[in-house]
């Protein structure tokens, strides 16, 4: 019998029967931006959306999960120049998951997996996930759904390293995900800027351990970066399964990691329940 349950759907009583020791918290953050001009704003919240959905069927059924209601607006501002794109700050952003997670904790859950699939705000994920375990004692995950990756030789190897917005990959899951979605009369190779600039440089790069800060148009005018010719929604399906199943696994490990393993330091005085300062 699944333990999966909607954080919303409990009573305030209920929080005291929860296995506190393994219930893990599931915050699905994404983002509502432009994906070229053959795809919605919802993409990266629609594949959030189908991820998990099916990443929680695949859970074992003993650990117990709760989701919390999704954030579906994120950090886009590389992407401010095109219409459409909502956008947070990095402080307000970082403030709001922050002050959600402080919920979670005073209900007396202190595992927390942010699930996020927007490539534009990964630091934002890590940076709370390191504050949650400093300041508030908790055991916090930040699980970007793209670095999963894709199936092997699904794709080109450059078209992986490049097409990192709404390219194969992105194009693929929304064919299967949501089919009508795809402007299919748009689809194109729109060849980003990182592939002349990786060809010319040694360290210099968007998009690798060195990267240059950037904003979408930098990479492409049209606000996409990849070959999305290359996309089908069987490719999307082998997508999804792939990074499903590998999420599953890092939910159920999260729910098996011990509490224990937070040790105190010398100075600990225990969790403080205020926000970081920004």
């Amino acid at each position: 019998m699944s333990r999966v349950r909607r954080w919303e759907d409990l009573t305030w009583e209920e929080f005291a029967g929860l296995d506190t020791e393994r219930t893990v918290a599931i915050l699905p953050v994404a983002a509502i931006e432009q994906h070229g001009p053959h795809l919605p704003l919802e993409v990266d919240a629609r594949i959030n959306r189908g991820v998990l959905e099916l990443a929680l069927t695949r859970v074992d059924p003993r650990t117990p999960l709760l989701v919390l209601p999704a954030m579906p607006i994120g950090k886009s501002d590389e992407h401010a120049a095109f219409p459409g794109t909502l956008s947070l700050s990095t402080d307000t952003l970082s403030r709001l998951w922050f002050e959600i997670a402080q919920s979670v904790r005073r209900a007396g859950v202190r595992k927390l997996a942010i699930v996020n699939s927007h490539g534009g705000q990964s630091q934002v994920a890590r940076i709370v996930a390191q504050d949650l375990r400093v300041r508030l004692d908790m055991l916090a995950v930040a699980a970007n759904t793209y670095s999963f990756g894709d199936p092997p030789g699904l794709f080109p190897d450059a078209q992986a390293r490049h097409g990192i917005h709404g390219g194969a990959g992105e194009t693929s899951l929304m064919m299967f995900l949501e089919p009508g979605s795809v402007r299919i009369d748009k689809l194109a190779d729109f060849r980003p800027a990182s592939l002349e600039l990786e060809a010319r440089n040694r360290e210099l790069r968007y998009h690798t351990g060195v990267t240059i800060g950037w904003a979408t148009q930098d990479l492409h005018p049209s606000g996409a970066c990849g070959d999305a010719t290359l996309a089908s929604a069987q490719a999307g399906r082998a997508i999804l399964e792939h990074v499903a199943a590998r999420l599953a696994v890092l939910l159920d490990e999260m729910a098996d990691h011990p509490l224990s393993a937070l040790r105190r330091g010398p100075l600990d005085t225990g969790p403080q329940d205020d926000p970081p300062p920004r």
